[in-house]
């Protein structure tokens, strides 16, 4: 390629940057709004409490106070729980209210109450006008399994969250009302898993 080539293909990449800018800001000068979203992260694929423990990292860094409840995972050491615990306990509030996953603990009236104390836990948290990031891991499970009532908590996210709070949930299968009621809903898609190539769980990366 000669040199007047390449500076015809720079000078033709600078204009077209130049248009997509100037679109872009005048896409973005209407985006004035700011408000509390409730955020699902759903689907068969990997990544849904990690992408909301990572919001939960932008919180801390950002200095704004935030907590998790997780539902469901409650016998497992995680990463996430022992940093939080250990070293950010100040910023984030990190409570667990599951007792392991339904197959584990193989008694419904267990999972249900602890997934009541977990709610109630959860209620409290996002009404509390400190708070102003709240993830509620996993609690889409114990929506699926009809633990919570799916009713109660969307009138409550739709109702009684305070307008400038966030709450993300995650959990595979979340139901048709949350997903209506949310303002940004993810699915994370299932490519590849090594699980079914006979590889376990593994530290730093599932938990």
């Amino acid at each position: 390629m000669t040199d007047g080539t390449v500076e015809d293909v720079n000078t033709r990449h600078a204009e077209k940057m130049k248009k997509i800018k100037a679109a872009r800001d005048r896409l973005m000068e209407g985006k004035t709004e700011e408000k509390g979203l409730i955020m699902v992260h759903t689907g068969p694929g990997k990544g849904k409490s990690s992408s909301g423990f990572g919001m939960i990292l932008r919180c801390i860094a950002h200095g704004m106070p935030c907590a998790v409840v997780q539902f469901i995972k409650g016998t497992w050491v995680t990463g996430e729980a022992e940093m939080i615990r250990t070293r950010f306990a100040e910023e984030c509030r990190f409570f667990i209210s599951g007792e392991g996953f339904t197959w584990e603990t193989q008694d419904r009236e267990r999972d249900i109450a602890a997934a009541q104390r977990g709610w109630e836990i959860a209620r409290a948290q996002i009404l509390d006008p400190e708070i102003r990031f709240v993830l509620l891991d996993e609690i889409n499970i114990a929506l699926r399994y009809d633990y919570l009532d799916i009713d109660e908590v969307v009138e409550f996210l739709l109702t009684q969250k305070p307008e400038m709070t966030h709450v993300c949930l995650t959990g595979r299968n979340a139901k048709p009302e949350l997903i209506e009621a949310a303002d940004l809903v993810t699915e994370m898609t299932l490519v590849k898993h090594p699980f079914r190539d006979g590889i376990k769980a593994q530290k730093g990366v599932e938990f």
